[in-house]
């Protein structure tokens, strides 16, 4: 029987074990209750909190403006809608670059407010010391490299990463300090493919790709994008698998029709 079938409740340890069986993971974000209840029946393995719910939930340009209260806020959404899935939560920006006592203080919130099971956090040997006081707490986590959003300013483009050497380099050792301090997977984030294979073929934990190829040990894809309800992001690594904004707009003008002509509610739909 495959891994992912038998365990009532997927854990790091699970994940560890279906890249060692070479099983992929899926993961996808989510926000609130609801969608976290419709995800975790249908199977995904891992709901990740995203401080994507900055562009798409509260409408800002960049993930950077997403408090931790908004970010808790949403996690004990989530967490009450889940029976099985594991739950990762993002560490939003400026809860932990400033040094490793605040990211872990940031973390003991998240973890304590939230019931979630594990947290997220952008960068290599930048943030390694974070890391490492993080898992000490008895905390999981999971890495994030390549294209970090929360350094969109200093990137200046959200274009593809680590496509020169020396930027690929960093990548590769980022990658192995990230495990060696005992993170339980890593995300990796539109880098060229060929990378991707390297860094997931170099590492005993496993890989999650978005925009990384199809060598990684798992996929993540943001909610509103993969269901169709955001339309204008459009990059290549995205498959589109409903159009729920054509949906929703036809479902919502029908609602419309219906109570201007009055034939909603009809009889049958009074009291």
């Amino acid at each position: 029987m495959p891994v992912n079938k038998e365990v009532k409740k997927v854990t790091t340890n699970t994940l560890l074990k279906m890249k060692a069986a070479g099983i992929k993971i899926s993961m996808i974000t989510a926000y609130d209750f609801s969608f976290a209840k419709i995800f975790d029946a249908a199977g995904i393995e891992i709901i990740l909190v995203g401080d994507s719910a900055s562009n798409v939930m509260a409408g800002h340009e960049t993930t950077l403006p997403i408090t931790l209260d908004q970010m808790i806020y949403h996690a004990s959404s989530v967490v009450r809608g889940i029976n099985r899935c594991l739950i990762v939560v993002d560490l939003p920006f400026g809860s932990y670059q400033g040094n490793s006592k605040e990211a872990l203080n940031s973390t003991i919130r998240i973890m304590k407010e939230t019931g979630a099971h594990a947290i997220k956090l952008e960068g290599g040997e930048e943030i390694i010391e974070s890391v490492k006081r993080i898992i000490s707490s008895g905390v999981p986590v999971m890495g994030h490299l390549g294209l970090t959003p929360q350094s969109i300013y200093k990137f200046g483009t959200y274009s593809v990463r680590a496509k020169e050497e020396a930027e690929a380099e960093k990548l590769k050792q980022d990658a192995l300090l990230l495990e060696e301090a005992g993170c339980f997977g890593v995300v990796l984030e539109k880098i060229p493919a060929r990378l991707a294979r390297e860094v997931t073929e170099s590492l005993t934990i496993p890989t999650i790709g978005i925009g990384a190829g199809r060598y990684c040990d798992g996929q993540v894809l943001v909610m509103h994008d993969m269901l169709g309800i955001n339309t204008e992001f459009k990059p290549r690594f995205l498959r589109q698998y409903l159009n729920l904004h054509q949906q929703i707009t036809g479902a919502v003008q029908e609602y419309i029709k219906d109570v201007k002509s009055g034939d909603f509610p009809n009889e049958k739909e009074q009291y």
